[in-house]
């Protein structure tokens, strides 16, 4: 009997590794697995962002071999007024980020499309309130002490970027409903196409035109309302056959609950981008404002290139660089539509972050730094305050990983 008993534990204890080494394989083939289904979702989404992002720092770029006085116009026109309203109609789409995705993941598809068309409506109500920001720039800017003369052309050149405004209320609910249903693909096709329709009509606007400054900011609109076109086309004619049946009349019940949503979710966002907009409002009391102005929206620009490709990762598909809502998005579509498996479909993304940023911001700071900040601007003043300011920049980007 005791000769059996030992016989037994020899057999079970030779299991033991065996058992491991089967575990320890399947670990590392969920893995791999899960991975590549992130970088599916992911590289799309980082692109996506990269090229959004790019079509104002073209034309930033532009402006900024204009001369001191438009580049700081652009500056403040793309930060300020339209980074305000860019936040605030950003945060507020992400409200339907969350109920598409509880919707796609339950199954109950017919609903995305009636959340779509409610987000349409609510934000462009916002959008139509917000309009006294582009009228009244001038004497808005001016009393937030900055100089007569960049107030007076960002005044002008707010007026013609009105269209982007509205398009904005129409893009960000569009791109939520198609990312909730892991199409990012035709987001990043429709983005790519954007931004070589972009630098086309940049140059067409300023070497062959000479429209100037003002043609400048107009080929914004261009790009934008491009982008617009391909998505809504996209969406309606076919693209997404169960979760868009038409317009409905149920998208106009219940706008009162939809709004408070979104109104919530657009200040949580909005405190994430305005501080942005506050320094460089500040910079509109220094000596050299042109200057000041110039080099930290140049700043920024190479903060916002350096964030995208991570911001787009650890959302794992979504526009917000928020945990909180890359992992609600990663459990209402994901894990309860079986795309992915267990905690594998969270802790992928947070190891990717880990290991892809600190190799990205250092390629950017070491080898490509000089070369984007004489894309923008060839004043070798700014240049070398955008040089100074790099060290900052490093610091203030190895600090983002611990808040994602």
């Amino acid at each position: 009997m005791g000769e059996r008993d030992d016989e037994t534990g020899g057999v079970e204890k030779a299991r033991i590794p065996l058992l491991r080494d089967r575990n320890e394989a399947e670990e590392e083939r969920d893995i791999l697995v899960e991975t590549k289904k992130l970088w599916r979702i992911v590289g799309p989404a980082i692109f996506t962002r990269i090229t959004t992002y790019l079509i104002l720092v073209i034309t930033q770029a532009f402006a900024g071999h204009l001369g001191e006085l438009e580049l700081a116009a652009i500056s403040i026109v793309n930060n300020v007024i339209i980074g305000f309203n860019f936040g605030l109609l950003l945060g507020m789409a992400s409200a339907l980020e969350t109920l598409c995705g509880q919707a796609f993941g339950a199954k109950k598809y017919n609903m995305l499309g009636v959340y779509l068309q409610r987000s349409w409506i609510v934000l462009f109500l916002f959008a139509i309130s917000l309009l006294p920001m582009y009228f009244f720039a001038t004497p808005i800017l001016k009393y937030l002490g900055q100089p007569d003369d960049i107030a007076e052309l960002s005044g002008t050149i707010a007026v013609w970027v009105i269209p982007i405004h509205f398009a904005f209320a129409f893009v960000f609910p569009l791109n939520r409903f198609l990312q909730c249903q892991l199409r990012n693909v035709v987001i990043a096709i429709a983005s790519g196409v954007a931004l070589v329709v972009h630098i086309f009509v940049c140059w067409l606007f300023v070497y062959v035109l000479e429209l100037g400054v003002i043609g400048t900011m107009a080929t914004v609109n261009v790009s934008w309302w491009f982008n617009l076109l391909v998505l809504f086309t996209y969406t309606t004619c076919g693209g997404c056959p169960l979760t868009w049946t038409g317009f409905s009349i149920e998208a106009f019940t219940g706008l009162w609950e939809f709004a408070k949503l979104s109104v919530s979710s657009g200040i949580m966002i909005c405190l994430e981008n305005w501080y942005y907009k506050i320094l460089i409002l500040m910079t509109g009391n220094l000596k050299d404002t042109k200057i000041a102005v110039d080099s930290l929206a140049i700043w920024r620009r190479l903060t916002q290139i350096c964030i995208s490709p991570v911001a787009g990762l650890i959302a794992g598909a979504g526009e917000t660089p928020s945990l909180f809502f890359s992992f609600i998005w990663l459990v209402d579509v994901v894990v309860l539509s079986g795309f992915g498996e267990g905690d594998e479909s969270c802790r992928i993304p947070m190891s990717s972050v880990v290991v892809f940023w600190p190799l990205f911001k250092y390629f950017v700071l070491a080898f490509v730094q000089e070369e984007l900040v004489r894309f923008f601007v060839a004043l070798h003043q700014s240049q070398d305050l955008v040089d100074a300011c790099s060290r900052f920049l490093s610091e203030r980007l190895g600090s983002l990983v611990p808040c994602f």
